[in-house]
């Protein structure tokens, strides 16, 4: 069912899966019997390579230890491209392997979740699957994802983000794949292995996890299984996110943020996203940065757009990052979220606007540095009108759009996007 019929006065609502999971410190020890139990033999390890952290080898070698032959691709790179995808594709192939492990954050899983869609349909391009369950073989290999950030989800939703760069050069293109088809085997969440993620790469994937939070809890969509687990993450997220952040080995920081970034994509698997994702999508299509960061840039803005046709659901996000709205009318609470919001992204250090980004601000920067011409030449981002105008024609275009709180046509949404490159964020405040 397309987003676009979800939308429309229809009593039947979809409820996505979930896979098996392991979660807690420990967890990605177990991943040997696991993978056994699952029927691995000869499994294909994707990852971006994780440089200065041991994960890899350690899982490896734990996966040769309890019988399993291992075949490593780890060229997986941040906003996973379709060359990523298909290039596993093809070692899967050569080396006749049964299974994947994907271990890393939502580029790892997502490309993962990709290349199995395209190893059950014989190889065919990653790209033709775009859309809602455009799979036509349900089954697949075997996939167990092991995350090391929390941030992304991907490892229990049935989404996957793919860059295609097969499009014109000058017009990138980077889409979310909707299948159920797609869901992991087993997801194993261990927040130890969240003790080496740079403390910027940790402030941006916790965004990522308010993004995936609010937008379900405020989404048209309105799907009722979702509301509480969206409100909880919230809650986790305002709770532990700061901790996470500055002492990075504190691990009920970490495991908070671990169950947070967990349940909020639960509530987003079925409760739907926005255009806080659709920007994120846009601006990482055409500069290659992280899609946390761009997360936290867009969120107070589209917080802001959307506030007028949600002032009681925004009065309860206030509610969950701790704010003390009693007294308040809904409106000033639904303020106050913005302000508390702000506050958060502010206390854990994530540039306030796109043109602040650059091949400095931080450790996963990608600029000027993609695989394309067009990469290599968007060193800076540029925030001028031309560049507005392609990303929010991008935002129109993505699949996580239609779900928005609020009505969006390029004359609405122009704004937004322009404010997130150059505005000020106090001007939201009022």
């Amino acid at each position: 069912m397309q987003v676009e019929e979800l939308l429309k006065p229809f009593p039947i609502k979809e409820f996505h899966p979930f896979p098996r999971a392991l979660m807690g410190p420990g967890a990605h020890e177990l991943i040997g019997p696991e993978a056994k139990k699952l029927g691995f033999k000869r499994t294909l390890v994707m990852t971006t390579g994780l440089r200065g952290s041991d994960t890899v080898h350690k899982i490896v070698e734990s996966l040769k230890y309890h019988g399993l032959e291992v075949v490593l691709y780890d060229q997986v790179e941040s906003n996973p491209k379709d060359y990523n995808v298909m290039d596993s594709v093809t070692l899967y192939q050569e080396n006749k392997c049964d299974s994947f492990v994907s271990i890393g954050g939502g580029s790892s899983h997502d490309a993962c979740k990709g290349a199995r869609i395209s190893v059950a349909h014989d190889g065919r391009n990653v790209n033709d699957f775009e859309g809602f369950n455009k799979s036509e073989n349900p089954r697949n290999p075997p996939h167990i994802a092991v995350s090391t950030t929390a941030g992304t989800g991907s490892e229990t939703s049935w989404a996957y983000v793919i860059t295609d760069t097969t499009t014109d050069p000058g017009n990138p293109h980077k889409y979310v794949a909707f299948d159920d088809a797609s869901v992991a085997s087993l997801a194993i969440d261990d927040p130890t292995l969240y003790y080496d993620c740079p403390l910027d790469y940790t402030a941006q994937c916790g965004f990522d996890v308010l993004a995936h939070a609010s937008e379900p809890y405020v989404s048209r969509l309105n799907f009722q299984p979702s509301l509480g687990n969206a409100l909880h993450a919230i809650k986790l997220t305002a709770q532990h996110l700061r901790q996470a952040v500055w002492n990075g080995t504190d691990l009920a920081g970490r495991e908070g943020m671990m169950y947070a970034q967990y349940i909020a994509a639960q509530a987003f698997n079925s409760g739907g996203l926005g255009i806080i994702h659709s920007i994120s999508h846009a601006v990482s299509a055409f500069y290659d940065t992280h899609h946390g960061l761009n997360n936290a840039i867009a969120l107070p803005r589209v917080w802001a757009f959307n506030m007028p046709a949600h002032y009681e659901r925004f009065a309860d996000i206030a509610d969950a990052m701790g704010v003390d709205t009693h007294g308040m009318t809904k409106v000033r609470a639904a303020e106050a979220a913005l302000a508390a919001g702000i506050r958060l992204l502010r206390d854990v250090g994530i540039p306030e606007k796109f043109t602040d980004v650059h091949q400095d601000t931080y450790s996963k920067n990608r600029l000027g540095q993609g695989p394309t011409t067009f990469y290599e030449q968007a060193k800076v981002i540029t925030g001028d009108a031309a560049d507005v105008d392609r990303i929010t024609n991008h935002v129109l275009g993505d699949a996580c759009t239609p779900g928005n709180a609020k009505e969006c046509t390029f004359d609405t949404v122009r704004p937004v996007v322009e404010h997130c490159m150059t505005g000020d964020l106090d001007d939201l405040l009022g």
